[in-house]
């Protein structure tokens, strides 16, 4: 059985940091997660992240959640549903502009933690970000300016609560997916266990561990690397006892960034055929919010449609 690829982050800064690179290259190209530990965020922010995390959750949400479960009948359930999660979700924006005190039932100390939280998400994803860019061969920077678009670039965190389910064979926490969006940081439950990925026609468990953060790719990197490093179908699956705890960040391009492969990365035969589209991401939001539990090759095809039908300038990356 394969092992899931974990990643001493702290390896790059001496004579390890070749391996570590190639594990990091390995792990973009073959499962399109892996999981960092000595990523540089403190163990004690994540503590109080977590904390604060749970806290609000019984304070704020488990309520609503158990008052949405009773008026669907979902605990009486006989045949499985495939149209609805069983999650407890809200969602905080950071980038271009933050949302955080327009969030009901924040208390401050919680909004001053995750803002802290996020800043340090960002570094380390841009740091990420740049990392690739020297496994593909790219200049430094490259990723981070393809994502830009006039405003900047988007950031966002989902913070998720998967309650005690009594039909996980009949509910999943969250349906099968990829992520549309660029590179995303999770940061999860290290007692409550649920996330899979599907790689080579098995579904495998990210193991959960004490203040890791799992990075995973999302479908605009995809599209950027021509298919070098992939998007992944991952899901949560419900669990019948303990509650777990999913923050998941999310570093997207800017709404009106212009994406598409990286011309350094694609081949000279490839360019009059082009696999991947180009496209603007905000159009691809949209395509994607209505096929988001669906495969992704179709919404790339969708997307060369609108593509033929569109004059798009080159992406400025200086």
């Amino acid at each position: 059985m394969e092992i899931f690829p974990v990643i001493d982050l702290s390896k790059l800064n001496g004579e390890e940091r070749k391996p570590t690179m190639e594990v990091i290259h390995d792990a973009c190209e073959n499962w399109g997660f892996f999981e960092l530990v000595n990523h540089g965020i403190s163990h004690d922010l994540l503590d109080a992240v977590e904390r604060l995390t749970k806290e609000h959750y019984r304070k704020c949400m488990e309520q609503r959640f158990k008052e949405m479960v009773a008026s669907k009948g979902l605990e009486a359930v006989q045949s499985e549903i495939d149209d609805l999660d069983w999650e407890s979700t809200f969602y905080l924006r950071h980038l271009p502009e933050s949302n955080m005190v327009e969030i009901p039932d924040l208390e401050e100390d919680y909004r001053k933690t995750m803002k802290v939280f996020a800043l340090e998400l960002e570094k380390l994803a841009e740091q990420l970000l740049d990392l690739l860019c020297e496994n593909l061969g790219l200049e430094k920077g490259y990723l981070k300016k393809a994502f830009c678009g006039s405003k900047g670039l988007t950031f966002g965190t989902k913070i998720s609560n998967y309650p005690p389910c009594p039909k996980p064979d009949l509910i999943k926490g969250l349906r099968a997916h990829t992520d549309a969006g660029g590179i995303i940081l999770l940061f999860q439950d290290d007692k409550v266990s649920g996330l899979q990925l599907l790689k080579d026609g098995q579904w495998i468990d990210v193991p959960p561990m004490k203040h890791s953060i799992v990075i995973n790719l999302g479908d605009q990197l995809e599209v950027i690397t021509n298919g070098k490093y992939k998007s992944v179908l991952h899901r949560v699956l419900a669990q019948t006892d303990g509650t777990r705890m999913s923050i998941a960040s999310f570093y997207n391009p800017g709404s009106d960034a212009v994406i598409c492969p990286a011309p350094e990365l694609v081949e000279k035969e490839e360019k009059e055929s082009q696999v991947y589209p180009k496209f603007v991401f905000e159009d691809y939001m949209k395509l994607y919010a209505g096929l988001k539990f669906q495969a992704k090759e179709p919404r790339f095809e969708a997307m060369k449609a609108v593509e033929s039908t569109v004059n798009m300038g080159p992406i400025a990356t200086a």
